[in-house]
Order: C-alpha cells, then sequence, then structure tokens
C-alpha cells in the first residue's frame, strides 16, 4: 500500500525521482571504488544468526539485518556470500559469512575469487 501510495499522482517526482537519484550516486561511488579495487569484502550480516521467530515483534532488527546486502541489490552488483566461521553463543556455534562484492560484468572474477577464498579448486 505505501508503494502505490509514494507511486501515486503528486508524489511521484518527490519520492521516486529522489529514491532513483540517490541509488545513481550510490551506483557511481561503487564504480569509483572498482576503478581502484577488484572487489569490496564486507560482512553478509551484521551479526550472528538469531533463533528462528526470535525478531518477528521487531521488524526494524530483522530489516537491519539484511543492510549490508542492500546495497548490491539497489545498484545491481554482482555479489556473492560465502562462509567465513563460526561464533560462540551461548555454548552453539552459529555460521558467519563475509560478501565480495564486483563490477558488473564481472561475475567470473567473482566465482574464482570466491573458490580461492574456500580453498576450493
Amino acid at each position: 500500500m505505501l508503494g502505490t501510495y509514494v507511486l501515486s499522482s503528486g508524489y511521484y517526482d518527490d519520492f521516486y525521482k529522489t529514491a532513483n537519484s540517490v541509488r545513481a550516486l550510490i551506483a557511481k561511488d561503487f564504480q569509483e571504488a572498482f576503478e581502484d579495487a577488484s572487489f569490496v569484502l564486507m560482512p553478509t550480516t551484521p551479526t550472528p544468526p538469531f533463533a528462528l521467530g526470535e525478531k518477528t515483534e521487531d521488524p526494524l532488527t530483522m530489516y537491519l539485518s539484511d543492510i549490508f546486502t542492500v546495497s548490491a541489490n539497489l545498484v545491481g552488483i554482482p555479489a556473492i556470500s560465502l562462509p567465513s566461521g563460526f561464533s560462540q553463543s551461548n555454548g552453539v556455534k552459529l555460521p558467519l559469512g563475509i560478501q565480495l562484492l564486483s563490477s558488473y560484468n564481472n561475475e567470473e572474477a567473482l566465482f574464482r575469487a570466491g573458490k580461492e577464498f574456500l580453498n576450493e579448486q
């Protein structure tokens, strides 16, 4: 419903065009970063995984758990999430992940880097 409201007459220019302008600025920042580096490395999530159903009453926390993956989706660049180790919490071993982001049309190099990180042939 909110999307329909924002795209309705009178709000298109205010919201949609502004959002597209911001998206273009973010894409430009990534293009500039890839002039100096082949990849950007960052966590996949800001925290270890939480228990199933644990955050259903807190939608903002659930949204923020995806915050690091949003940029690649927003600008349409390739990214891959890789297992990077474990964290111990209350006696439970929880998986952690990192993600590699790459420039447009550079998926082959991204896959090679992922395999190398995982020590795979």
